[in-house]
């Protein structure tokens, strides 16, 4: 059964291309030197220079400056380079996020009001975006830092990153986002918008796991968080993951707007069928497609539990989950639904799917049906009146 899956669950991770895997195959084979080598023999420089090229293609993606692209093990440690690195290097102490970023910037942020920072959450809407107004009046002379996701991991709501980092240069507070979800999804433009570091994933745009990368927007105060040597522009110490770098580089490559349109395409076939088509389903998150990242639906089912429904998708060979991986050993509610001001009943009713380039036409016909089947079943045993 696990070979027939229909696999909904691409915002946690992706299938990586075969084109990826071919492009870093030879990296693990033939040309294994690592980059630092590169004054000492032939091996070493072509090293470096597939590691540049992959630096100068995910660079000229965003339009970035190369030196400006810090390779990473993820968005988790970007995202922790990116917020510690910042408080190391500075003397305010005050930070503030929204309400509903994932956990590798909600928890750093947590751990330096620990340090003697003090945090500031800010609220957001119902359909998962934030306050403007309250973020304009919080800033001070102190503010360190504001950090707001690009694209939501659970309900997709997309924010207006242009208009939150012209605020905050307009109060000389730097910006950062996550963008791990809406990398080749979303436009990003860095050098037109005024963002100082965004942090960015490769296993969630079709590339390999264990890269990620850090944009550090030149002359922003950043210290290092880790000690060793002196790669990454002396900014990440470590060998180099250069067949990672190669492979997220190829998976930027590849990307296209007509994938984006057909998986787009999908999203909405989906969230017609199963909220026009079956009682009781909610759509968490925005209405307009426009605002929200392209191939994910996040909806409750009234009156059941979503983790029954996980649990029977799953034994139809669908993949699904119930809130975000990162809270799937927890019975807490997610924390980004219960900030949009939903019930206790509607978090733990919450369904997200979310789809690739991978996905068909038939298998969202597939999950519509089976979708029916699995609600009017568990509607009949359900306690939950």
């Amino acid at each position: 059964m696990y070979s027939k899956t229909i696999y909904m669950d691409n915002a946690a991770s992706t299938r990586t291309d075969p084109a990826v895997v071919d492009a870093m195959l030879p990296f693990f084979t033939e040309h294994y030197a690592v980059a630092s080598s590169q004054f000492s023999h032939s091996p070493g420089i072509y090293s470096r220079e597939a590691l540049d090229k992959a630096r100068t293609g995910i660079a000229g993606y965003v339009n970035a400056e190369p030196d400006e692209i810090i390779f990473t093990s993820g968005s988790t440690e970007a995202n922790n380079l990116a917020l510690k690195g910042l408080a190391l290097a500075n003397d305010k102490k005050h930070i503030i996020c929204s309400s509903i970023e994932h956990n590798s910037v909600m928890h750093t942020c947590r751990w330096l009001e620990k340090q003697g920072f003090e945090l500031t959450l800010i609220p957001v809407d119902s359909e998962g975006f934030i306050d403007i107004g309250f973020l304009e009046k919080e800033l001070r002379k102190d503010t360190l830092l504001v950090s707001v996701q690009h694209g939501n991991q659970e309900v997709g709501s997309v924010q207006d990153i242009v208009r939150i980092s012209e605020l905050c240069r307009e109060h000389g507070v730097i910006f950062h986002s996550d963008a791990s979800l809406t990398l080749t999804h979303m436009p990003i433009d860095l050098r037109n918008t005024p963002v100082d570091l965004m942090s960015f994933s490769g296993h969630r745009i079709h590339g390999p796991k264990g890269i990620g990368a850090l944009f550090i927007r030149k002359g922003t105060p950043l210290q290092k968080i880790m000690h060793g040597g002196y790669s990454e522009f002396d900014m990440r110490p470590g060998t180099e993951n250069i067949p990672g770098a190669v492979g997220f580089a190829k998976a930027v490559e590849i990307a296209s707007d007509s994938q984006n349109r057909m998986v787009r395409a999908l999203q909405k076939q989906l969230v017609a069928g199963l909220v026009s088509g079956i009682d009781g389903v909610a759509l968490n998150g925005p209405e307009n497609f426009e605002k929200r990242l392209p191939g994910n639906v996040n909806v409750s089912f009234d009156r059941i539990e979503g983790e029954s429904v996980v649990l029977h998708f799953d034994m139809q060979g669908i993949s699904v989950i119930t809130g975000s991986a990162c809270f799937s050993r927890s019975l807490e509610p997610s924390h980004v639904m219960m900030a949009m001001g939903f019930s206790h009943e509607r978090a733990h009713g919450s369904i997200r799917f979310t789809m690739s380039k991978f996905n068909t036409s038939d298998e969202i016909d597939q999950i519509i049906a089976v979708s029916r089947e699995v609600v009017e079943n568990l509607r009949k045993i359900s306690p939950i009146t």
